[in-house]
């Protein structure tokens, strides 16, 4: 997906196994962020930088969706833990990273291995990607997002 591509309509299943779909958000920009794996570091400052601005996002017209290969389960613990208010897709097959182009060959330690690249499309209120932010700053990404 590229800016200028309308997103699918169905995104996924969240934390609770309810279906997430574009349309549900109708009249409101989504930051549709994808993140490598829930409860490690970066991730966790990404999602919390997210949760502690919220508010501001919200007020900007964004509903925050996250994305990545965690199972349900999973995503309930991380969003309990860390009182996280938006939801998060768990996409176990990788099909929607894949869609999105963000599934893709990453290098720890001289080892190719296949992983998330972390991204966030923001898509505007008819589904249309308006931006993609590919360097994201885990600890300030809601400044990034507010800042487009």
């Amino acid at each position: 997906m590229k800016i200028g591509d309308k997103a699918p309509d169905f995104l996924g299943l969240d934390q609770d196994g309810k279906e997430v779909k574009i349309s549900d958000y109708k009249g409101r920009r989504i930051a549709l962020y994808f993140y490598p794996k829930d409860n490690t570091s970066g991730c966790t400052a990404e999602a919390c930088s997210l949760r502690d601005s919220y508010g501001d996002l919200r007020k900007a017209g964004y509903e925050i969706i996250g994305v990545s290969k965690d199972s349900a389960k999973s995503h309930k613990g991380f969003i309990e833990k860390h009182s996280l208010p938006f939801r998060l897709i768990a996409d176990t097959d990788s099909k929607l990273q894949e869609l999105f182009g963000v599934w893709a060959e990453k290098k720890l330690y001289g080892r190719a291995y296949m992983g998330t690249l972390r991204q966030t499309f923001l898509i505007d209120e008819d589904g249309v990607i308006r931006n993609i932010i590919e360097n994201v700053d885990t600890n300030n990404s809601a400044e990034q997002i507010l800042n487009i």
